[in-house]
């Protein structure tokens, strides 16, 4: 198992995917390693669920720091294509945190579930001793459609285009210079834009608009691992060779600054907020101008072809076993 982040796949293979309880007809796909949710099969309809920690910093502001949250949870429903409808919540909140910080951060849920039609349905809120921030609960979220509309983890075919929106690191970048900011020794503006980047760690609208315009045949966000482990992720899934053009990758503000500042790989670093989306070649222009017209970036960063693994100009990019961000996080808050 990795020392830090999400267990690696040897651990998932050898300890977790034997043991999963009853084997039921009416589980469609089960828990697998890289892939960011599972599905049953209901009455003849697909019930896509996913379900994640709660990670709420104050340093964000509550506000923020739970609409934060709460897009991490949905977007691993969203990417299936299937708008999450429902949620299950579960708070174990620090004593520390008080009454009016809590009600910041449920109000904030209650209206953004509202604007995306999702229901909390049931959950569990208290607090306990020897808790802190930032790790406060769990959620499950669900959604509700027909199973030859689920975009697949596994999808992608040879011929389909890579679509990447938002680009690498932008969730670690923004989080480590919201957080260390004054402890990275870059200039002002750098600060500033790298701050930005947490402005664009929102998925689930994108998920959702892209799945809509294409035909999609997969999606995966950039989470822990980052672009790297998602290309491999998905390459692997669909048992084909993914071949980018590194020139491609979009870069946004202040990345490569905090990234060479902390010698850090960005392509290695969590990216909530990223979508690597496997797209019909007949449908990128649509899925393109669709997440453009959100205010989106997104590019067209490479191709689907018979083989297997992931090739950057040429060169293979191997999964990263460990994310750095979870040093570096440790790293800063010890100086």
């Amino acid at each position: 198992m990795t020392d830090l982040g999400k267990i690696d796949r040897e651990f998932f293979e050898q300890r977790i995917a034997p043991n999963l309880g009853a084997s039921r007809d009416d589980v469609v796909i089960g828990p697998t390693h890289g892939v960011d949710f599972g599905v049953l099969d209901i009455g003849g309809q697909a019930l896509v669920t996913a379900t994640d920690p709660l990670s709420i910093l104050p340093a964000l502001g509550f506000e923020r720091a739970a609409r934060f949250a709460l897009d991490l949870v949905l977007a691993d429903v969203a990417v299936s294509g299937v708008a999450p409808s429902h949620l299950s919540i579960c708070f174990t909140l620090p004593e520390t945190m008080t009454d009016d910080e809590f009600a910041t951060v449920w109000e904030t849920i209650h209206g953004e579930c509202r604007d995306l039609g999702v229901s909390v349905v049931t959950g569990h809120t208290a607090r306990y001793s020897d808790l802190s921030h930032p790790w406060v609960g769990a959620a499950t979220a669900m959604g509700v459609g027909e199973h030859d509309t689920v975009v697949r983890p596994d999808g992608a075919r040879v011929g389909d285009r890579l679509l990447l929106t938002t680009g690498p690191a932008v969730e670690a970048v923004g989080l480590l210079s919201t957080l260390f900011g004054d402890d990275l020794d870059l200039p002002a503006d750098v600060i500033a834009d790298a701050q930005d980047r947490l402005d664009e760690v929102y998925a689930v609208r994108d998920a959702l608009t892209a799945a809509a315009s294409g035909p999609v045949t997969a999606m995966h966000d950039v989470t822990e691992g980052g672009l790297a482990g998602a290309l491999n992720e998905m390459a692997a899934g669909a048992d084909a060779r993914f071949v980018v053009d590194r020139e491609a990758v979009p870069v946004r503000p202040g990345v490569a600054e905090v990234c060479e500042r902390l010698e850090l790989d960005p392509w290695a670093m969590t990216s909530c907020g990223s979508l690597v989306i496997a797209v019909d070649p007949d449908a990128v222009d649509a899925v393109q101008t669709a997440l453009e017209d959100r205010g989106t970036v997104v590019a067209d960063i490479g191709r689907v072809e018979s083989g297997s693994g992931v090739t950057v100009d040429g060169e293979r990019l191997e999964h990263p076993r460990t994310d750095p961000s979870w040093a570096a996080y440790a790293e800063l808050a010890r100086e």
